[in-house]
């Protein structure tokens, strides 16, 4: 088993588990779609994307926010098949809202 570590990421394989990562400070929305920002940059260093990802865990701080907000950033996100999602409402720390980590294939390279 080949194991590989890069920033805010562990590649096992073609599967790359991304650390928990959050994005704040700022508002919910704020930090949800700057969490997903640090999430692309993280996956996009490890050789894949959001078409990629198929595992996702969110742990809010408090669960409405997932109707309030991240519902609606998911599926501009992920408009078509979006990963498997788990929300989980957690403690986290003083003005953090949301923490997602994910779960992404590296795809093959094509052959030319």
């Amino acid at each position: 088993m080949s194991k590989r570590v890069i920033p805010g990421a562990v590649i096992v394989g073609n599967l790359v588990f991304t650390s928990g990562m959050t994005g704040g400070p700022g508002n919910v929305e704020t930090q949800i779609r700057n969490t997903l920002s640090r999430l692309k940059a993280t996956l996009e260093s490890a050789g894949t994307s959001f078409e990629n990802v198929i595992k996702a865990t969110v742990y809010l701080a408090d669960l409405s926010d997932r109707e309030r907000y991240l519902n609606k950033i998911w599926r501009e996100t992920f408009p078509q098949n979006p990963p498997a999602r788990t929300c989980v409402q957690v403690g986290l720390g003083p003005g953090t809202a949301v923490e997602i980590e994910m779960v992404a294939v590296i795809p093959e390279k094509e052959k030319a």
